[in-house]
């Protein structure tokens, strides 16, 4: 690879809910970018979006020089890739597609250029695999709404150099993000595959008539989710440990923890009366709010969430600093 350089210029490649909300995300950490989508209207619901965004972005506090005003759209790729330092891929899941448009991208930027897929169902080394340059080709996969949920997965493709992985993950958290290094790639990714096991279970559960959706959503949002929000599993095990911690808990909690496994469902597919079971319960818990409606909801109660950890990692790094007396 190149020797790299500092990254000042975003391409945005498909403008839909994700490269939206990365475009928004990118414009608030000072950003220039360069946004480019062929659809019919891309452009004006892209700066709609934006807009829309931006309320939530002043409150999670935006960087210095951050403008909407360092947007520029184009319906031409290399127009829009010509002069990026890293291109964020959002197109469709669809393979022969994803493995064209990363050849027409590798063509269309400097070789320095790092190019980063949204992608949750592809792997990177089947997107690269056309390219004259994949090494600088990796998975920055995030969740939804991007401008709002820190984590990104890095994932490398089998011709990914280590340097581009380790710039990429520089990168997102040069923007607030928290990347993890997903270290072999697997179907989904890591954080989707979490949410499946989980939801697998859910929809057991649903179809074994053991509660209904409401209660499943309630189960996990007013109980391990809470916790969840604040700590990972691991670390929350730890702490179900008592004074022993996680030694405590594997010498004698993680065998009643296996034996659930044993009676967990087993399902692999939806059964048409289990879909049809959590669509009416779920329009019943929606009642009459609507999906913009919900998406405003849960997006608040995130940025308060995310303004109370901010304040919890600073009182933690104060304090750490003052016992080794910093």
């Amino acid at each position: 690879m190149a020797k790299s350089r500092e990254i000042r210029n975003v391409a945005i490649v498909g403008t839909g809910v994700i490269g939206a909300s990365w475009a928004a995300l990118y414009l608030a950490r000072g950003l220039n970018v360069t946004a480019t989508d062929p659809a019919p209207e891309a452009e004006a619901n892209l700066r709609r979006y934006i807009d829309a965004a931006w309320k939530d972005l002043t409150i999670i506090g935006l960087s210095q020089n951050a403008s909407r005003d360092h947007l520029k759209f184009t319906t031409d790729l290399k127009t829009a890739l010509a002069d990026a330092d890293l291109v964020q891929e959002n197109g469709p899941e669809r393979k022969d597609f994803k493995i064209k448009l990363f050849a027409d991208m590798d063509a269309a930027t400097r070789p320095d250029a790092i190019i980063a897929s949204s992608s949750s169902g592809l792997t990177m080394s089947t997107m690269q695999s056309a390219c004259k340059h994949p090494e600088r080709c990796v998975i920055g996969h995030p969740f939804n709404p991007p401008h709002v949920v820190p984590l990104v997965e890095v994932v490398a493709g089998e011709k990914t150099s280590p340097e581009t992985v380790q710039r990429a993950i520089s990168f997102y958290e040069s923007v607030g993000k928290k990347p993890i290094h997903v270290r072999k790639e697997v179907v989904g990714h890591v954080a989707n595959r979490l949410q499946a096991a989980l939801y697998r279970e859910v929809v057991h559960l649903i179809e074994q008539g053991v509660l209904d959706v409401a209660d499943s959503d309630a189960a996990v949002c007013w109980g391990p989710g809470l916790r969840w929000g604040v700590m990972g599993p691991n670390l929350l095990f730890h702490l179900a440990g008592g004074p022993g911690g996680i030694h405590h808990f594997m010498e004698h909690l993680s065998g009643p923890v296996a034996s659930w496994w044993k009676d967990l469902g087993t399902i692999t597919e939806f059964s048409p009366q289990a879909k049809q079971a959590i669509i009416d319960g779920v329009q019943k818990e929606a009642g009459n709010r609507s999906v913009d409606e919900l998406n405003r909801e849960r997006d608040a109660m995130l940025l308060e969430l995310l303004a109370t950890r901010a304040k919890g990692e600073e009182a933690a790094k104060a304090a750490t600093a003052g016992a080794h007396g910093d």
